[in-house]
């Protein structure tokens, strides 16, 4: 797994996302206008008994509801939704609410500023361009709508009876309810509730997708000041092999010379030869191209196992520390990735609570089917909330002579291999409690 597999894809994923939401919105609003005008031209043929177009309005419906069966089967597919099919969604609503509107009186139509609905969802979930096309094609469907239109039959006004209670005579004029009133009166609710539900739901979409993106790029900066930092790790291990060199022979021709007369010294300088070892050891992974050999060559192993290598890696660092390792989860475990940045990772982390509790650290280990999660706690002075703000954003520390690399590295590692890590003071005393949640796999435990 390497840093190419988070940072290539999610910015085209989180757009096809937002697009597909986008469309999912179009689907259930055209299901709703499409009942809404089915139920407007029952009530009027069968219940006002007005002689419409009922073949020619049956037709227009019918189409509608094939166009949205395919926008149905559109979303139960993989291609990416672009800008240019919403606005082709959109485009085919307004020549819908034309071809309704011909049959029902063109321009003069109380509903005939339903055009506004696809131009407020063009500007909301669209780029500037589509909107101006989405202005010029709006207006010229209404514009031939006002040359270009079966008229509607006369509709007498209804008056009240004798019997209606007063107050609704005090209410309207001359005691005649016009209908054309009542349609632009409905026309106007039923349109702000669109607006209210729809472009609110649709503008969340959009604040969602600007979250996602920001994240996207917080990680790929952050990714990028990674590479960054190996860059300059397989050169810091370049230039320091050859010193490291020297300092390995002198060692070696200082045991031959007083090794026999000085056995102190000679103790000395055997301690000082393991560590330039190590030292050695650790700049020859570096300088393999930045350790990308090495640390892409994971492979499973069980997590009680692969915990004891860790432990075993720490303790041959800190022969001196004190380390409590509780371990809680079924046999046999299930496995890990082990891939040697994550190890680094965790011995770093170990490495930090013993600077600061030498004589205290206690790690927690308990695993489930899915997940292995590590407590790791110490008794020193705790972490700053300053400080805490900023892990794994950059690199900062709190040693007098640290560079904050080691934790930033660790934080990047964990997040990579998707995992998350949190450090933060113990309630009940002082120190630090530092959480690590890793993915793990049950293939390889035989489950």
């Amino acid at each position: 797994m390497t840093d190419d597999s988070v940072i290539s894809f999610p910015l085209l994923d989180a757009s096809d996302i937002s697009a597909r939401k986008n469309l999912k919105w179009l689907f259930v609003l055209r299901n709703l206008m499409i009942c809404v005008e089915a139920l407007a031209v029952i009530i009027s043929v069968y219940g006002l008994e007005l002689p419409l177009y009922q073949a020619a309005l049956t037709a227009v419906i019918t189409a509608q509801l094939g166009f949205n069966w395919y926008t149905w089967v559109r979303l139960e597919e993989e291609r990416i939704v672009v800008d240019g099919e919403l606005f082709f969604q959109l485009c085919c609503d307004v020549l819908t609410i034309t071809a309704v509107l011909y049959f029902t009186g063109g321009a003069s139509n109380p509903l005939a500023w339903f055009f506004l609905l696809p131009l407020i969802l063009t500007s909301t979930i669209l780029p500037r361009i589509y909107t101006w096309y989405m202005v010029l094609f709006t207006s010229a469907c209404y514009t031939l709508l006002m040359t270009f239109y079966k008229p509607l039959p006369a509709i007498l006004p209804i008056t009240l009876g004798p019997n209606t209670p007063p107050e609704l005579h005090q209410l309207m004029d001359h005691h005649d309810l016009q209908l054309h009133v009542f349609g632009m009166w409905f026309g106007f609710v039923f349109s702000a509730v669109l607006v209210a539900y729809f472009v609110v739901g649709i503008a969340d979409t959009l604040r969602q997708r600007e979250r996602k993106l920001a994240e996207i790029r917080e990680h790929t900066l952050r990714n990028e000041r990674v590479v960054a930092l190996g860059t300059l790790a397989a050169g810091a291990a370049h230039e320091m092999g050859t010193p490291l060199g020297t300092m390995a022979i002198i060692v070696h021709e200082l045991i031959k010379e007083y090794g026999e007369t000085d056995a102190d010294l000679c103790k000395k300088m055997k301690i000082l030869r393991e560590q330039v070892s190590r030292c050695k050891q650790a700049l020859s992974v570096l300088s393999a191209s930045a350790g990308e050999i090495r640390a892409e060559s994971g492979h499973p192993m069980p997590v009680s196992a692969y915990l004891d290598e860790v432990i075993s890696n720490w303790r041959q660092q800190r022969p001196e520390g004190v380390l409590a390792v509780n371990k809680q989860g079924f046999e046999p475990s299930p496995s890990i990735l082990a891939e040697l940045t994550l190890t680094h990772a965790l011995v770093n982390i170990l490495n930090n609570s013993a600077d600061v509790s030498p004589h205290f650290i206690e790690l927690r280990a308990r695993w489930t089917k899915d997940r292995l999660v590590l407590e790791i706690v110490d008794d020193g002075p705790g972490i700053a909330p300053s400080v805490s703000e900023q892990l794994g954003k950059e690199p900062v520390s709190s040693k007098e002579n640290g560079l904050g690399v080691g934790l930033f590295l660790a934080f990047t590692t964990i997040e990579r291999m998707g995992g998350t890590i949190s450090m933060a003071l113990r309630s009940e005393c002082q120190g630090t409690l530092t959480r690590i949640s890793l993915p793990v796999t049950l293939r390889e435990a035989g489950l």
